[in-house]
C-alpha cells in the first residue's frame, strides 16, 4: 500500500512556494500534483496544456522520481463546467484502490473548505493535511512581477523560467 499526496493548485504558475509545500511532503512515496483544468471560484488562468508543459517542467527540475502531475481533471472535465475536488478524489481513489490517499490542501483553502463541494464527505472518506509553504511566494506574485517587466528567477524554478520567457507568457492581464 503506497501512502499518495493529492496536491492540486492552478500551478499558474508553479512557483518555490509549491516547491516548499511538495518538500514537506517527502514522507509519501508518491506526490500527485493535479493541475486544476476549470477552476470552481472562476480564477482565470493560462490554458491546462500550457500549465502541465509547465508543471512537467517544474517536476523535472526538482528531480524526484516520487512527484508525478496527474491529469485526472482532464479526464473528469465536461464543458462550461469545474472540476471539483470530490470528483478528482473518488476518481483517483478508484485508480489507487489499494493505496491511502491524502488530499494536501494550503492554509488559505482549508479557511475555506467549507464551500468546497462535498467537504464534509471529502473529510469522511479521506486524510486531509493542511501544509502551510515555508517560502511564502504567490503565483500572483510572479505574474505581476511579469508584467512589470521584473526577473522572476528567484521565484520558481529554471525550467519554469525558461518556459515563461520563451513562450512570452503573462505578459497580458489575461493570464
Amino acid at each position: 500500500m503506497l501512502k499518495i499526496a493529492v496536491f492540486g493548485s492552478a500551478f499558474n504558475p508553479p512557483t518555490l512556494g509549491h516547491k516548499s509545500v511538495i518538500e514537506s511532503l517527502s514522507h509519501f512515496d508518491r506526490i500527485l500534483l493535479v493541475p486544476s483544468i476549470a477552476h470552481a471560484w472562476g480564477k482565470s488562468m493560462l490554458p491546462y496544456p500550457v500549465r502541465c508543459q509547465l508543471v512537467d517542467a517544474f517536476i523535472a527540475d526538482i528531480g524526484h522520481p516520487a512527484i508525478i502531475r496527474s491529469d485526472i481533471e482532464a479526464q473528469l472535465y465536461q464543458p462550461e463546467q469545474h472540476v471539483t475536488t470530490y470528483a478528482v478524489l473518488k476518481a483517483l481513489q478508484a485508480c489507487y484502490a489499494e493505496d491511502e490517499l491524502t488530499f494536501v490542501i494550503g492554509p488559505d483553502n482549508l479557511l475555506k473548505f467549507d464551500r468546497f463541494y462535498k467537504a464534509e464527505e471529502i473529510l469522511r472518506q479521506f486524510s486531509l493535511l493542511a501544509c502551510p509553504e515555508k517560502v511564502q511566494i504567490r503565483s500572483t506574485a510572479i505574474r505581476e512581477q511579469i508584467q512589470q517587466g521584473k526577473a522572476v528567477s528567484h521565484l520558481t524554478t529554471p525550467s519554469v523560467v525558461s518556459m515563461i520567457q520563451d513562450l512570452s507568457l503573462y505578459h497580458s492581464d489575461k493570464s
